[in-house]
């Protein structure tokens, strides 16, 4: 009762202004990186920092209570051309999930979502996840997880099961999307480094290895 009354009078009195600045909720799908066998589905709740940077808190469901698994970071073309190769590594691109109609925006009609979806294949994404649910962590344990997103024939196909699942929920047709989506258009160019595993074949396992610290110096 007393952590309710708090809740109540928090929700109240402070202004949650970051909160207030997602706008968008987005279902799709991800793989990790050092095992494509392991997909989930996942939901991102979008915030734009400005035009060329987006930021989702990604969680396991839509229900009210979904478990925080995660973090993702949209960025555009132009700002991920900054960055240097080995961080590229660690990106994936947009292009193939919204076009083979993963990516959707719940409940929102496609012709409405279409403009921003043409904006979103030119970009790139990084997405940590620190809550491996799915392998059955009552809680989010050990080092966070470099996701991927399907880059298509042996790179990372949804399971049908995972997608058919989708579509009844939100009353939508994967097929039907793709056709829909062939209009838009794809990068003229995805930087080879993004979507590293693709062409290496190789992810990326994140261990936490005990190290020394860096101590202030006393003050004199």
């Amino acid at each position: 009762m007393e952590s309710h009354v708090l809740d109540m009078g928090a929700k109240m009195m402070q202004s949650m202004k970051p909160l207030k600045e997602i706008h968008q909720h987005v279902c799709t799908f991800a793989l990790y990186s050092h095992d494509m066998n392991r997909q989930i589905e996942t939901h991102h709740y979008v915030g734009r920092l400005n035009q060329d940077v987006l930021q989702c808190p990604v969680y396991d469901s839509d229900e009210s209570d979904a478990r925080l698994i995660g973090v993702e970071y949209i960025v555009s073309e132009k700002i991920f051309e900054t960055l240097s190769p080995e961080e590229q590594k660690l990106w994936h691109s947009h292009a193939y999930e919204i076009k083979a109609g993963y990516w959707i925006n719940p409940s929102v009609p496609e012709m409405v979502q279409k403009p921003e979806l043409q904006n979103l294949a030119k970009t790139y994404g990084k997405f940590w996840c620190t809550w491996q649910a799915d392998r059955g962590d009552r809680l989010p344990l050990g080092g966070p997880a470099l996701m991927m997103s399907p880059q298509g024939v042996n790179m990372g196909l949804v399971k049908p099961e995972l997608l058919n699942s989708r579509d009844n929920k939100y009353k939508v047709s994967n097929e039907k999307l793709r056709k829909a989506r062939i209009e838009i258009e794809e990068p003229e160019w995805i930087n080879p480094r993004a979507d590293h595993w693709k062409n290496t074949r190789k992810g990326f396992a994140i261990d936490v290895n005990q190290t020394q610290m860096k101590l202030r110096a006393p003050f004199p």
